[in-house]
């Protein structure tokens, strides 16, 4: 795999994928003009755990209808400043077992998210699971 980061002007790069996809980073105080390199790392996190779950819900014949993962980290006061604490939420629509998303997520996390285990060594990673068919009175 293969990848860099071009610097822009001021502390703006764009950073490109050996396949063709380019990420505009913005690390100036405002992050206006994109995410900064840890946002885009804590959203790989999300995205590379979303892609084994939805993975292992299919293959189970789970009905869901939506899933959304989101991320809380806390970071290192001072540098180097990594996430020492990792929270993800998943939030799945739909009518899916319990067990069944359980073991999707532990699965995501203990065997196939690669983003995950790499950051597991400096970040205590732990994760909550919402129904939004619950929160509907469902």
């Amino acid at each position: 795999m293969i990848a860099s980061a071009e610097w822009k002007s001021g502390m703006q790069f764009d950073g490109r994928s050996e396949s063709g996809h380019t990420i505009h980073f913005d690390a100036d105080p405002a992050h206006t003009a994109g995410p900064t390199p840890m946002e885009a790392v804590l959203a790989a996190l999300c995205g590379c755990t979303s892609v084994d779950v939805v993975s292992i819900l299919q293959k189970k014949r789970e009905s869901f209808t939506s899933l959304v993962v989101s991320a809380e980290a806390q970071q290192a006061p001072a540098p180097p400043r990594v996430f020492t604490h990792i929270r993800l939420i998943y939030r799945v629509d739909g009518k899916v077992s319990k067990k069944a998303m359980e073991d999707a997520v532990a699965l995501s996390k203990d065997k196939y998210c690669s983003i995950s285990k790499m950051l597991e060594k400096s970040a205590a990673i732990d994760f909550a699971i919402e129904y939004a068919d619950e929160a509907q009175g469902k």
